[in-house]
């Protein structure tokens, strides 16, 4: 398929030579960056950039830095980096049809403006607060995710139990099956087994591609199933 965005440049002549992104190795060495999928992952340690990345592409796409789709514009607590101000996007000839930036740390603030916003246009809110957080993520998902759209979620498992991150990656092989891109950042070995999708990892101090099978993800969550008591054993004996 078409991707709505190709890839990426970072001018650092405009980011401040005393700027904290300088000092976060995966970052601060790009130039630019390409993706070749309709679903790309961003993996690795925390404090690694994935999040900060992310948040810039969806401000430059012109998402609400809280997140939302692009029709909102409330603002509870201004963190968002320079990074976008840098950062020039890669574009694809097509537009999304749709679009919507999902983050897990500020998604209560977007569920409180979704129901200002349904109120103020006369339309029955979803009233998200009035479910668990998992069953308001999915309900978001639901309502929100369809063909030619572009998603940019970070961190969804957050909320999700494992059966409800397979439903979520069935939901994202079907958007995309229709057209839709989606960049993710995720500690999910569950949501990272998507097949056919790109995944970029942070780790090692630059953004590089590897294998789900590489991932710090799966190979710890793979080490303690299959080694629970030893390792319990020798982490409760420390």
């Amino acid at each position: 398929m078409e991707l709505f965005i190709k890839g990426l440049t970072i001018d650092w002549d405009r980011i401040d030579e005393n700027s904290y992104l300088r000092e976060i190795p995966a970052i601060s060495g790009v130039g630019e960056l390409a993706f070749h999928e309709a679903v790309t992952f961003f993996v690795g340690e925390n404090g690694s950039g994935k999040s900060t990345l992310l948040e810039a592409i969806a401000v430059a796409s012109g998402f609400n830095p809280e997140g939302g789709t692009k029709n909102y514009r409330f603002s509870t607590y201004d963190s968002h980096s320079e990074l976008c101000d840098a950062m020039r996007l890669r574009r694809g000839a097509q537009k999304p049809a749709w679009g919507y930036f999902l983050r897990a740390e500020s998604f209560y603030n977007v569920a409180s403006a979704e129901e200002r916003y349904s109120r103020e246009g006369g339309v029955m809110p979803e009233y998200y607060h009035r479910k668990s957080h998992g069953e308001s993520f999915l309900a978001m998902a639901q309502k929100n995710f369809s063909g030619k759209g572009l998603y940019l979620l970070d961190e969804p498992e957050a909320a999700l139990s494992p059966q409800r991150q397979m439903t979520l990656l069935l939901q994202i092989a079907e958007c995309t099956a229709n057209g839709a891109q989606f960049l993710i950042v995720t500690h999910s070995p569950i949501l990272l087994g998507l097949p056919g999708a790109e995944i970029l990892s942070f780790d090692d101090g630059a953004i590089h591609p590897c294998s789900y099978e590489e991932t710090g993800s799966y190979q710890i969550t793979e080490m303690f199933i299959n080694n629970r008591k030893q390792i319990l054993k020798r982490l409760l004996s420390e």
